[in-house]
């Protein structure tokens, strides 16, 4: 009986464990703050990050055509505008690049890489 309560504090302790490092692994998207739809410069989260709570016609030298990972952290409800379109020229004009959907993180999109300028909020893709 002691040897049977040793290994289930032992698997308990495991899962606790594991359910951290779970956590932690998935930091860098977690880092665009809540109501921002986030931009990284290099793929999986990592680089220089831009971030927006509004639409932006004109992105920083920094991340514009120089984007390859993306976050939705935008706050959704009825008629909330929280999907985020980005075109591949300022103004939202060009293409759209991708269009993310509410809650999203994309930690590489081939088609969208190195091809962002602008993004505007949108109620759907």
């Amino acid at each position: 009986m002691k040897k049977s309560r040793l290994l289930t504090s032992a698997a308990t302790a495991l899962i606790v464990l594991t359910a951290g490092f779970t956590s932690a692994g998935s930091a860098g998207a977690v880092d665009c703050p809540s109501g921002h739809f986030c931009a990284w410069e290099h793929a999986n989260f990592d680089g220089q990050r831009a971030n927006w709570s509004g639409d932006d016609g004109w992105w920083e030298s920094y991340i514009a055509d120089e984007d390859s990972s993306w976050a939705n952290h935008g706050i959704s409800g009825p008629g909330v505008k929280d999907h985020v379109k980005v075109y591949s020229a300022s103004g939202q004009g060009g293409h759209m690049t991708i269009c993310l959907t509410p809650g999203q993180e994309v930690g590489h999109n081939g088609a969208a890489n190195d091809d962002g300028d602008s993004h505007t909020w949108a109620t759907s893709c």
